[in-house]
């Protein structure tokens, strides 16, 4: 018998039901869908820290401003247009349901999307989710590294949206999560070896590049951010075995000052320094237009201007074995608990904005 996408399966009538809620930014369908993308966005309080009387009309000058320029960037795509992020989710989800089914036979389990800035937007998500009616609901957000404007602002908007049934537990990171670093390691592995087999005795350092934020929330917020993604990278690299790599931030935009150092001045460094790279999307899980466009167009003609050869880019994650076995045991293990915590080693330093270190400090 063949079942639809998350139907009930009916040896699994007397069992639970398990909602496992997917976060992610989204991205636009089409060409015609960007400027009200970009408006969601910037729109966002995490995104832009200004009163709604001041951010609303902000917003939509900026989306006006940006979207022929991002419209191009989402035409270099093979994606209609717009961003191939949904879809990348949606095998992300059917990968996560297949192995949690396997891992809880006596469950019912079905996986939903709640994008944060383009359908299915997360009130859409969370009305999917209660007509479903869980026991048990895991959110789980499908970025590796907390921060106020991924994470939070994702838990906020569920938060505010979500009035349905079941226990409710939140995987707030895993910067270190086993499946997610061996994954990651796996990707830098072949790629060197690849850049080993074609060019012989050139030197090759490997970039780790995260999304970048103002430094100001990290000092002034309190964010976690730089330290779990410099975790995430000092066990990939451990992993890897490697001996000469570097993390670096990308997508910087606007006058404030940034984590760095910057991913394009990290590449022009290492064409000074006569090396090839290996550069790995450290805070990425699918292919989306920070890695199909800036990594591998934007920063590969860089690349190519600062005599750096080769450059190779190792993909995203996405359905790899290793990571969606990874994140199916961390939803498994967060059945015992409701409340937030990470799957694996979470912040080692004391963060304002670390939930888990919020929810601890309220009980």
């Amino acid at each position: 018998m063949t079942l639809a996408r998350g139907a009930s399966s009916p040896n699994r009538a007397n069992g639970r039901r398990i909602a496992v809620v997917l976060f992610n930014l989204g991205g636009p369908d089409d060409a015609a869908t960007v400027k009200p993308f970009l408006f969601n966005l910037f729109n966002d309080p995490a995104i832009i820290g200004l009163p709604g009387f001041a951010r609303t009309p902000l917003a939509r000058l900026i989306a006006s401003r940006r979207e022929a320029s991002a419209q191009a960037n989402y035409a270099q795509m093979d994606a209609g247009g717009g961003s191939p992020l949904k879809a990348e989710t949606t095998k992300q989800m059917d990968a996560l349901d297949a192995a949690l089914n396997a891992l809880l036979p006596g469950d019912d389990v079905k996986s939903f999307m709640a994008m944060r800035y383009w359908h299915p937007l997360t009130d859409e998500a969370a009305i999917d989710v209660a007509a479903w009616g869980p026991d048990e609901v895991v959110l789980l957000p499908l970025y590796p590294q907390f921060s106020t404007t991924t994470t939070e602002s994702s838990l906020k908007a569920w938060n505010a949206a979500y009035a349905g049934s079941g226990r409710t537990r939140t995987i707030c990171c895993y910067p270190g999560l086993d499946g997610w670093v061996r994954a990651q390691a796996e990707g830098v592995r072949l790629k060197l070896d690849e850049a080993v087999r074609e060019h012989p005795g050139k030197p090759i350092r490997v970039l780790f590049s995260a999304h970048g934020i103002p430094e100001k929330l990290v000092t002034g917020k309190g964010d976690p951010y730089q330290e779990q993604v410099e975790a995430t990278v000092a066990r990939v690299a451990e992993a890897a075995g490697l001996s000469d790599w570097l993390l670096c931030y990308q997508s910087r935009v606007g006058p404030l000052k940034w984590l760095g150092p910057s991913t394009p001045d990290a590449i022009v460094e290492a064409g000074k320094a006569g090396l090839g790279v290996v550069i790995t999307p450290i805070a990425f899980v699918s292919e989306h237009i920070e890695t199909l466009v800036e990594l591998d167009i934007e920063y590969g003609e860089l690349a190519h201007e600062a005599g750096v050869h080769p450059y190779l880019r190792v993909p995203a994650v996405g359905t790899a074995p290793l990571f969606i076995d990874g994140l199916a045991g961390a939803v498994a293990e967060s059945l015992g608990r409701i409340g937030t915590a990470p799957a694996g080693p979470g912040c080692q330093g004391r963060w304002k904005a670390c939930p888990c270190q919020r929810e601890r400090l309220a009980a």
